[in-house]
């Protein structure tokens, strides 16, 4: 993705070669400017492996290169900030020339530093010229409150004066700092706000006029650099915020959030989704399952149990997710079979994925993580219920209930376990021999593989149960099933009475 000749790093090696090559030199936001038109013309699509921002994100993103600006991602945790500045090296031309031994990558036609003046004053043409690929220039550095000044830009290193009898006034005794060894490519500062301020105010100068600032030198260094920060809301982290005369300095600000759609955020945790491609061939997850995960989210981001300008993280599905797998991996391996499928049981089992994913307001403290969890679980069940069935609640109401045939079995005092560790044959055995849930099954969801029924039956037992039509009881290791208002009478104490 490039106009300029691309000469052949082992080919050319001084900076005559390259100039007699016709190599034209150009900024490093000219260079993702030039790279992006490319792109767009020929429906290229830098940014892959994104999914929900092809109408709000990138664009914005796409408008602000060609710009030119300095961007700020601004958004909750886990809405792909930091891949998206990672992406951005697609649109830098793979390799750039620069004079060997720089520390700052330098431009043959425009040193900065002190070493690659005096190459280019010394040697001329017969300079020696190093490329580099663009995947090398790229830096990021997490922003955290002991960053300091020296990290960043740089300071001075007594040891260089000490060993080479420098003055103190010697531009040769600076060390760079990470933004000046980023010349020539893309520097990010991920999570803005948690950088204390006179940090964030020496930034101010790089920005705005392009120079750095060391101590008591009067240096002029027009670096040549695209900046990414990344930071979530100001009213979340609490631990700082960007200074406006920085914010001000930053060109372009770029809102993100979190996926639309449940088809989108289920395509995203099946792209993370660490999960290896022969246990994909072993275990059949159900559609139902995948909705499921990402229900689970999309209810979390609306609980009042949960801080929402804390977010919840794409990262939850796919924990989540990877969870359920591993789930259904050690049944197997108990059961000695090799091919599974999920269960509601297996979706129960993702508690752990859940509970470190989510901040909590007081009220959901009070309840306890856990509790949090299976009230998520709960309403996920609900609502993914309604998609498949008929509305319990409307069904209540209905003079011929479509429901009946189930209750009625439960209300002659017949019950079902389902033990999670049940083999594929028990579990369907257990299943297949209530024959209300069955036919309820076959008359309804006529569509669905013949595999997959048992899970549906299963599906409705525990949404008839988050519907209060059926009591659902834990047991050790499974779930216990039977008639509602027969569980709600049977209110055997745990421990044994008093005497009087």
């Amino acid at each position: 993705m490039t106009n300029t000749p691309k000469p052949s790093p082992t080919e050319i090696k001084t900076f005559g070669a390259l100039k007699k090559a016709g190599f034209q030199p150009q900024s490093t936001k000219a260079e993702l400017r030039k790279n992006l038109i490319q792109a767009l013309q020929n429906d290229v699509n830098p940014f892959k492996g994104i999914h929900g921002y092809e109408e709000t994100v990138i664009p914005e993103l796409q408008r602000a290169i060609l710009a030119g600006h300095n961007i700020n991602l601004l958004g909750l945790r886990g809405q792909a900030k930091t891949r998206i500045a990672r992406l951005m090296t697609n649109l830098l031309d793979e390799y750039i020339p620069y004079i060997e031994g720089s520390e700052i990558n330098d431009d043959p036609f425009h040193p900065l530093s002190f070493f690659g003046r005096q190459q280019i004053l010394n040697l001329g043409d017969e300079t020696p010229i190093a490329w580099l690929h663009r995947d090398l220039r790229y830096v990021e550095k997490l922003a955290t409150p002991d960053v300091t000044v020296a990290d960043l830009i740089g300071d001075i290193d007594p040891i260089k004066a000490a060993a080479q009898k420098l003055s103190y006034s010697d531009e040769r005794i600076i060390h760079f700092g990470l933004i000046p060894r980023s010349n020539r490519g893309i520097f990010v500062i991920n999570e803005l706000p948690d950088l204390q301020a006179r940090i964030q105010v020496a930034l101010f100068n790089i920005l705005q006029e392009g120079d750095i600032q060391i101590r008591g030198f009067q240096l002029r260094l027009p670096l040549d650099l695209q900046f990414v920060f990344t930071a979530n809301p100001e009213d979340y982290t609490n631990r700082g915020s960007i200074v406006t005369p920085l914010k001000d300095r930053i060109e372009s600000q770029i809102i993100t959030h979190y996926p639309p759609t449940l088809d989108i955020g289920e395509k995203i945790t099946r792209q993370e989704a660490k999960i290896s491609a022969e246990l994909q061939e072993k275990i059949h997850i159900s559609p139902l399952l995948f909705s499921l995960i990402e229900q689970i989210a999309a209810e979390a981001r609306e609980s009042e149990y949960v801080d929402g300008k804390s977010g919840v993280s794409a990262r939850l599905t796919i924990s989540a997710l990877e969870t359920l797998y591993s789930t259904i991996e050690r049944r197997m391996l108990i059961n000695g079979e090799s091919t599974g499928a999920a269960r509601i049981a297996d979706f129960l089992k993702i508690t752990p994925a859940i509970t470190g994913k989510v901040e909590l307001v007081y009220e959901g403290e009070q309840e306890g993580a856990a509790a949090v969890a299976a009230n998520l679980m709960d309403k996920a069940i609900r609502i993914q219920f309604e998609k498949y069935f008929p509305s319990p609640e409307k069904a209540r109401k209905k003079e011929v209930n479509p429901y009946g045939k189930i209750s009625e079995y439960f209300e002659k005092g017949n019950v079902v376990d389902v033990m999670d560790e049940f083999s594929e044959d028990d579990f369907t055995g257990e299943l297949l021999a209530i024959s209300p849930l069955t036919d309820f099954i076959k008359t309804h969801l006529t569509y669905i593989p013949q595999q997959e029924i048992p899970l549906f039956m299963e599906f409705l037992l525990h949404g008839l149960a988050a519907y209060s039509m059926l009591s659902k009881k834990p047991l050790s290791g499974g779930a216990h099933f039977g008639d509602f208002l027969s569980g709600m009478l049977d209110m055997s104490p745990d421990f044994p009475e008093e005497e009087p």
